[in-house]
Parts: C-alpha cells; sequence; structure tokens
C-alpha cells in the first residue's frame, strides 16, 4: 500500500503507538506520523505508508489548527492536566478586552522554548527521557508563527481558543505563556488537533475503520502536498523533468510545486528559479508514448 492515512488519534495513545498499531494491521514496516501529537491529546495525525514516507518532510511544512482549552490557575511539570503540580497563583478578574489584547501579543512571529516534555532530541536523547528522570537543560528557542489567535469561550478559569500555527509550535508551552501575560499561571486541559496541512479532522478515519477497510481510506500521495502551489506540465517537459533535467516552463514563478503530468498523475515535486524547473523528488518517471 502506498499513500496516507488521515487517522483521529485517540487520547491515550502516543503517536508511535498509533504508527506501530497500523504497521501490524498493514502489515508493512514501511510507516511514519507527520507531526507529532500530545499522548493525551485527539486529533488529526497522518499516517503515511509505502512510498508516500518520502513525502513526509513535504507534509509538516504545512499549517496546523487546534481547539485548546487553558485552565488558569495551576501549572503543572509538563505543562498539562497529565503532570504534577509546581505552581498555583489566583486567577485575575479580566474581561474579554483584556484577553483579546493578550492575545494580540501571541499572533504573529514569535520565539518559543521548547518543553522538557518533549520529543526533541539533546545529545540523542529525547527531553521527555530527561525530564522523567528530573533532569532538565537549556533548550534554545526557536522561530514559531502563529497565524490566528480565537477566543471561543472565557470562563471563570479557563480559556476555550481556535489556534493556527507553524510546525513546530507547542500549543502547551503557548497556554503557560498567555496565562503568563494575564498574571498567572496555566497548564492545557484539552487538547483537540482539528487539521494539519491538507489533512481536516472532518475526514478522519478511527484506527476501527482503518482496520476494517484500509484501502477505503487511504489517500493518494497527492494529498500529501495538498498546500503546494499545483504545476501541469507538457509531455516533452515531464519526461526531461523527471529524467532530472533542469527543464524552463516560462511564467512560473519562483518557489516549490507539485508537479503534475499531462493526464493530471502526480509526478513528484519541483522547485522553480527563474522559471527553470528542477526535480526534487521523482515518484513517477514520465515517459513520452512511442518513445
Amino acid at each position: 500500500m502506498d499513500g496516507i492515512l488521515n487517522v483521529l488519534k485517540p487520547p491515550g495513545m502516543t503517536s508511535h503507538d498509533v504508527v506501530a498499531y497500523l504497521r501490524r494491521v498493514l502489515k508493512t514496516k514501511k510507516a511514519g506520523h507527520g507531526g507529532t501529537l500530545d499522548p493525551d491529546a485527539a486529533g488529526v495525525l497522518p499516517v503515511f505508508i509505502g512510498s508516500a514516507t518520502r513525502l513526509l518532510e513535504f507534509a509538516v511544512e504545512g499549517r496546523k489548527q487546534y481547539l485548546v482549552e487553558i485552565t488558569l490557575g495551576q501549572q503543572t511539570d509538563t505543562g498539562d492536566d497529565s503532570g504534577t503540580v509546581i505552581k498555583t497563583m489566583p486567577v485575575p478578574h479580566f474581561q474579554e478586552s483584556d484577553v483579546l489584547a493578550v492575545l494580540h501579543q501571541f499572533t504573529g512571529r514569535l520565539m518559543q522554548t521548547p518543553p522538557m516534555y518533549s520529543a526533541l532530541k539533546v545529545a540523542g536523547q529525547k527531553l521527555y527521557t530527561l525530564a522523567r528522570q528530573g533532569i532538565s537543560v537549556a533548550r534554545e528557542a526557536r522561530p514559531i508563527e502563529v497565524y490566528r489567535l480565537e477566543l471561543l469561550h472565557l470562563g471563570q478559569e479557563t480559556l476555550t481558543l481556535a489556534v493556527e500555527c507553524s510546525k513546530g509550535t507547542y500549543i502547551r508551552v503557548l497556554g503557560e505563556d498567555i496565562a503568563a501575560a494575564l498574571g498567572t499561571c496555566g497548564m492545557m486541559s484539552f487538547l483537540l488537533r482539528t487539521q494539519v496541512a491538507g489533512f481536516r479532522i472532518e475526514d478522519a478515519f478511527t484506527l476501527q475503520e482503518i482496520s476494517a477497510d484500509p484501502e477505503k481510506c487511504l489517500a493518494a500521495p497527492l494529498a500529501a502536498v495538498s498546500h503546494m502551489p499545483q504545476l501541469s506540465l507538457t509531455e516533452r517537459q515531464a519526461a526531461r523533468i523527471t529524467s532530472g533535467v533542469r527543464t524552463t516552463v516560462a511564467g512560473t514563478a519562483d518557489g516549490r510545486y507539485a508537479l503534475l503530468g499531462p493526464d493530471g498523475e502526480f509526478l513528484g515535486i519541483g522547485s522553480s528559479s527563474e522559471e527553470k524547473i528542477q526535480a526534487e523528488k521523482v515518484f513517477s518517471r514520465y515517459l513520452v508514448q512511442g518513445e
């Protein structure tokens, strides 16, 4: 099997658990997921099967969307409600306008320090492994971008937000930082990922549905790069580009494209510079009929 499964990850499973489960169901070793989702969180987890795993690096570049609840007044060692409470603070009384002003501060390009409870590696060890041993190490802040922060509900001690952000954004850390800007502390008490690049929760399948009929749930590899602009090629252009020849396609803006053959078949990924297209990853070599 070659393609992508838009999995509705249940809470209580790690992203690795989901991939391991699907490897057993599909009887394949070639599988990987498009972006780690916290064990206690639910939602969209694209899993790439077979040759589609070659597209993982492109798919994870897409934007992600979440629904998150932040509980104010408590902070835990993990940043969510699965951890041990390490700090409590009173929750000030604030108006909706106060919250909106703070959310505005956290919209746009930001620098964010990854949490200790994360899958990032330092000196070959995952940070969460060190954290469970009581070890804390220095982490460098990394650039992220928050495209949208929408207040959905304001409770006495909770905020419910819709978030659209770049890859590498830790929603737990974002919640802690927002709480601090409001003059208190906070933790993530609910997280649902509703979209990863072109994969939406409305189209996701449960593990039970996938187990019952994997073929029905499998999306074509092109779905992994649906956020990329597409470039349709002539027969001659397709044959040259998929053979590794840098080829002129007039009027093409600089950037990266999903390359389509004359009949709309997905050929691979290419980049354009000064109207010349170079293949980055070829999935199907195009041969001109009769040659």
